[in-house]
């Protein structure tokens, strides 16, 4: 009998599978499959999801390498070669190249012939530019490049603007503040400055487009393997791509609409409010008042006695949240003080003389020499986080030298004491530079980060996995609307008791002045300056041999 009880095991699985399968034909069956198919669905719709991002790469890219022959499919980073050291961040970029190539490609190219060769040769190149470009990323000061030469940029923009719209004559002799804007941020590209009674925008057109083909083979020439710089149909065609698609259509085009700019903000507020928590104490405060109003509207006899215990109650919240944020910041600067002794340094250079028996004077000279030595090549240090830009990049923005100069000159005197004065504790190295450089290395510059914002980008721009419809230009009105919207959000970032002593009372007077500060992008020609600066400066600190070698100097070198 022990023989035959695996067949009667065997036997009674056929028939529950034959059970199941006569019950799918059962009417009640029937009803709840469609639903049970719906749900799968409705969880797997996400465009962005996992599922369905593998699911366009495989589809677009990996078709032609041999992935439907298999029973199961291989991961991506065995069938595609690797973009970056991040396998994440290779599945987001991969999503971003796949619908390039089925959107901008495979429209064309299928057309002429069925054969996947050139995709792969795309897919090659581009995985060659992308890890080359990450190991010169590695070696590029992140924290100077967007904390302090970035906004530089932007303030150099926003004083250039203030000063090209600030009337000093009168109507009939008032020049063209694009023209004086032209000349206090002089662009070779966007020259000659567009001016009234003068038509020179297909000059302007024409050295806008060769500005960005001589940028992109400043790029290709530095990038792209030797075998594939030698193909001119390969780089001409790379190349218009890049240059008219991304650098033109994007950057130079839309990318500069003020319009674009003002949503665009207006979307980074709406994330950042959505990543700010709420204190437990401000919950409980909150939720206090709340039970403490509702109480009020239900009960109106005998407020004189009961008005006591509220206000006793809403001061015992209030002391509390207090004492807990005293209590909070107190235990922070302990924490972090002990902990800064083991942070890493942020010294480029850590060039040390040794030896005792040494020469006052030898020692001087060597030291001249290494501080030359340094000076030629890279600063000795990198710049200390309280001394970057970006602070007084904000002042300006906030224009917080006019508004309140007591408070300008505060923060300087405060500024100064923690750079030079005793301990010199934010100054390279000090105990407040390394701990702002550690919360910028962790929350901002978080190389885990790059994924999600990757996958944010991509909903973004190409929603449903595909390019969306094209936007139509605002009308003047919804502009003003657009940038309007774009106020109230930064406002909504700020905390209302500081609107209050900043802008003063007034809800419509506080979206104005921000709206003042917002008009530093109405003109899309002064944006081409701000964001070709950006993007030439991107590229020569990610690519230095630009700033010091044309293109045709290095296209002499690449190819002999």
């Amino acid at each position: 009998m022990s023989r035959l009880q695996p067949r009667l095991k065997a036997l009674a699985t056929s028939n529950v599978s034959a059970q199941s399968a006569s019950a799918s034909n059962d009417p009640i069956a029937r009803n709840e499959t469609p639903i049970s198919r719906q749900n799968a669905r409705l969880s797997s719709a996400d465009p962005l999801s996992e599922r369905a991002t593998l699911f366009l790469i495989r589809r677009t890219l990996c078709s032609q390498l041999g992935e439907k022959g298999r029973s199961t499919p291989a991961p991506i980073n065995e069938v595609l070669p690797p973009l970056t050291s991040s396998n994440e961040i290779d599945v987001e970029l991969y999503a971003f190249i796949a619908i390039i190539i089925k959107e901008f490609v495979h429209t064309w190219y299928t057309k002429i012939t069925p054969d996947h060769i050139f995709v792969e040769e795309v897919v090659q190149i581009i995985a060659h530019c992308t890890r080359a470009l990450e190991q010169r990323l590695r070696k590029v000061d992140l924290e100077g490049l967007v904390f302090d030469e970035l906004p530089e940029l932007l303030e150099v923009h926003l004083q250039a603007y203030r000063t090209a719209t600030q009337p000093l004559n009168p109507l009939p002799y008032e020049p063209d503040p694009r023209q004086i804007y032209h000349a206090l941020c002089p662009l070779p590209a966007l020259s000659p400055a567009p001016g009234a009674g003068q038509d020179t925008s297909q000059e302007l057109m024409d050295n806008e487009a060769a500005y960005r083909q001589l940028l992109v083979q400043a790029v290709m020439a530095i990038l792209l393997p030797t075998e594939d710089l030698e193909n001119e149909c390969l780089t001409s065609l790379v190349g218009q791509i890049l240059s008219e698609m991304i650098v033109g259509g994007g950057i130079g085009g839309k990318a500069s609409e003020p319009w674009m700019l003002w949503d665009g903000i207006t979307k980074i507020t709406e994330v950042i409010q959505s990543k700010l928590p709420k204190s437990t104490a401000q919950v409980r405060l909150e939720r206090s008042n709340s039970l403490s109003r509702k109480s009020g509207d239900v009960v109106r006899e005998g407020m004189k006695d009961r008005g006591y215990m509220r206000w006793l109650q809403k001061m015992f919240w209030l002391v509390l949240q207090y004492t807990f944020v005293a209590f909070t910041a107190i235990r922070f600067i302990i924490i972090t003080m002990a902990t800064a002794s083991s942070l890493p340094s942020r010294s480029v250079l850590t060039m040390k003389i040794t030896g005792s028996d040494k020469s006052k004077d030898v020692q001087s000279r060597s030291h001249i020499d290494i501080k030359m030595l340094a000076h030629e090549h890279h600063p000795p240090l990198k710049q200390p986080i309280l001394k970057m830009k970006i602070w007084s990049c904000a002042s300006s923005l906030l224009d917080v030298a006019t508004r309140m100069p007591w408070l300008s000159a505060t923060i300087s005197m405060l500024q100064w004491g923690a750079l030079a004065g005793p301990g010199e504790l934010a100054n390279t190295d000090g105990m407040i530079d390394k701990i702002l450089s550690h919360f910028i290395k962790t929350h901002i510059l978080d190389p885990t980060l790059l994924p999600q914002l990757l996958r944010t980008a991509r909903g973004a721009v190409f929603p449903n996995n595909a390019p969306g419809p094209p936007r139509m230009i605002p009308s003047p009105a919804d502009q003003l609307l657009i940038r309007q919207q774009c106020a109230e959000a930064i406002l909504s970032l700020i905390p209302t008791r500081i609107q209050d002593i900043y802008f003063g009372p007034g809800v419509e007077r506080r979206v104005h002045e921000v709206e003042e500060v917002l008009n530093c992008f109405s003109d899309s020609y002064c944006n081409k300056h701000l964001l070709y600066g950006a993007v030439e400066l991107i590229i020569v600190r990610l690519m230095p041999e630009l700033a010091e070698k044309g293109v045709e100097e290095l296209l002499a070198e690449r190819l002999g």
